[in-house]
């Protein structure tokens, strides 16, 4: 007796440039705020919540699909990074009652821990394009900015954390870009690594 054998062929798109613009937005936004260009305001939570929030979760949830781990777990823990900072600023306005604000020790905390997975993420990195590598590097190093600006307290290290992380922001930026505009093409226009 014959066997039968069905082959699946994803014919799904790409998620990784959703992913990565709601990451690139957002995060160039806050650090126009960061650098010290306008207040924390309702735009930077909103695109938080919604753009670099829910828009990374989802691209997550399709890279699990596509069987992609390391896509997976970025988009979907960034995301939800984004909704958390934009929780933490807002809690502390609600009514419940309390003082919950978190002060700047908490907030480093928060920001190293996460630098610290940003590592791993970009040890990740090291097997896949160079695009990747600079976006995940710079992403280490604006977290330690970010971090060590709030152990300290020194402000002018948020200052420059801060045009660090615009350079991350539009390296994303770039990189979603990239990869959507070479696919149309169905050719490199913009390089995302250094050997094409």
């Amino acid at each position: 007796m014959a066997e039968n054998v069905t082959i699946v062929k994803d014919t799904t798109a790409n998620p990784a440039p959703l992913g990565l613009l709601g990451f690139g937005m957002t995060t160039l936004l806050l650090n126009i705020h960061n650098a010290g260009f306008y207040d924390l305001n309702s735009m930077i939570m909103g695109m938080g919540l919604f753009v670099g929030g829910l828009t990374q979760v989802i691209a997550g949830i399709q890279e699990w699909k596509k069987n992609n781990t390391f896509g997976a777990t970025a988009f979907t823990a960034y995301g939800f990074f984004w909704i958390a900072l934009v929780a933490i600023w807002l809690i502390p306005r609600t009514s419940f009652g309390a003082d919950l604000k978190s002060d700047e020790t908490s907030m480093g905390w928060f920001l190293l821990i996460w630098g610290i997975f940003t590592l791993g993420m970009f040890i990740g990195t090291l097997k896949l394009n160079r695009a990747l590598q600079l976006v995940f590097g710079t992403l280490v190093v604006l977290f330690l900015l970010l971090a060590i600006g709030d152990f300290t307290g020194i402000k002018e290290i948020k200052t420059v954390a801060g045009y660090e992380g615009i350079i991350c922001g539009l390296l994303a930026i770039y990189t979603c870009l990239a990869q959507i505009i070479n696919e149309v093409y169905g050719k490199t226009i913009l390089p995302i690594d250094s050997k094409k």
